[in-house]
């Protein structure tokens, strides 16, 4: 009779890490995340919502595969996986820019010591060499010359088709477009003299 409980929970314990197997196959690593404190998520749903938002790629995400060919299939993943806002991904940049100028910029494979706020401020990013099927990027919104939040994230991938970049993606960009950061806190009555 005592066998059969102890039984019961090593198959529950079993058919749960089954489960959970392909939720780890998809799983993508978001490193440390910045916000500045002009950040507000009011502000990017105000500037992005029903209008093009400009991605800019920079480096080379899949060695050996043509720049763009990825450009072409991860405009897609992007926009699947794309925040709350009806935005359109795009990488067309108005010229002249407009004013703020709000965009996306991802960096495949940065250096370790890249700077979010000379990316924005245009200098072109410095790289590292690539791990063969690993997707690695740096993403960071800019507003004008200045990074308003940004991340890294990174998973297995074998191409840009590959599943799991669009879910990197979702992940992704609950992260750099946090809707839970906000510049201006509603203000308590009470607390004004």
């Amino acid at each position: 009779m005592r066998l059969a409980p102890k039984l019961a929970r090593k198959i529950a314990i079993a058919l749960a890490a089954l489960a959970a197997l392909p939720a780890i196959a998809y799983a993508a690593t978001i490193g440390g995340n910045y916000y500045a404190p002009q950040y507000d998520y009011r502000e990017f749903f105000a500037a992005t919502d029903g209008k093009n938002f400009p991605v800019i790629l920079a480096g080379d995400a899949f060695p050996g595969v043509d720049p763009a060919t990825v450009a072409r299939d991860l405009l897609p993943a992007m926009q699947r996986a794309k925040p709350r806002p009806a935005l359109t991904f795009t990488y067309d940049r108005p010229l002249p820019p407009p004013s703020p100028d709000y965009r996306l910029v991802l960096v495949f494979d940065p250096a370790n010591n890249l700077n979010a706020d000379p990316v924005c401020a245009g200098q072109p990013p410095r790289f590292k060499p690539g791990t063969p099927g690993r997707f690695y990027v740096y993403a960071i919104y800019c507003r004008n010359a200045q990074a308003m939040s940004f991340t890294t994230a990174w998973t297995q991938a074998t191409g840009p088709t590959d599943p799991r970049i669009e879910q990197l993606f979702r992940e992704l960009f609950m992260v750099i477009f946090s809707d839970q950061q906000r510049r201006f806190a509603s203000l308590d009555p009470q607390m004004i003299p």
